[in-house]
């Protein structure tokens, strides 16, 4: 598994990279959301990746945040009838947090505005998202629509991030609240990677 690619930013789309790794260019596919935060061609990039193996072909997708990543496998993994070409749709058309508060939320018609997205598609994908999206506390205050903390969203993005590693997402959110507690007084200023590996240290121990 190709889990990122660190190199020199050869080319650059709207939909597709091309990064130099010690001579080897890989093309990389990727969401709006990450073409907008990438550096000029030429200059040194580290891309988060997921690789699909198929019969035909071997396509890496790229990301520029964890986050992004977590949800398109997510996205990919869990949901029916949502391939990667859809994921990255969703990615390309909303926020991670406000798609997330609109599976909370319900709210399948903000969902099917995303392009490629229909009614029964955002039917599903909150039918089949939501247990694994919401039960956060932080996403339930969104729900009565009064806008989750910065600690909040870390904490949604953390436990996203275990769900899909395949943890039941009330282990994973017991986990966070254990690694947070263990940062003490430094866990504002804890990364999201970060806190998913204290988290993984504990549910492995």
């Amino acid at each position: 598994m190709i889990t990122f690619l660190e190199g020199t930013l050869a080319e650059a789309l709207p939909t597709q990279i091309v990064v130099n790794v010690n001579g080897v260019g890989y093309e990389v596919l990727i969401p709006l959301s990450s073409f907008d935060r990438l550096p000029q061609p030429g200059q040194p990039v580290k891309i988060l990746t997921h690789l699909q193996v198929r019969e035909d072909a071997h396509i890496l997708y790229g990301f520029m945040t964890a986050a992004e990543r977590d949800l398109f496998r997510l996205l990919v993994d869990r949901v029916s009838g949502v391939g990667p070409k859809l994921a990255l749709a969703v990615l390309a058309g909303m926020s991670v947090a406000n798609f997330k508060a609109a599976v909370v939320n319900s709210d399948t018609g903000l969902i099917a505005k995303i392009s490629g997205i229909g009614k029964k598609t955002a039917e599903r994908i909150v039918l089949e998202l939501k247990d694994k999206v919401g039960i956060a506390a932080a996403w339930e205050v969104a729900s009565a629509q009064h806008a989750p903390s910065a600690q909040d969203l870390k904490i949604n993005d953390v436990v996203l991030a275990l769900v899909a590693l395949q943890y039941k997402q009330a282990e994973a959110h017991k986990a966070v609240k254990q690694a947070l507690t263990a940062y003490g007084t430094a866990a504002a200023n804890v990364s999201v990677e970060d806190l998913v590996r204290q988290a993984l240290k504990l549910l492995v121990s």
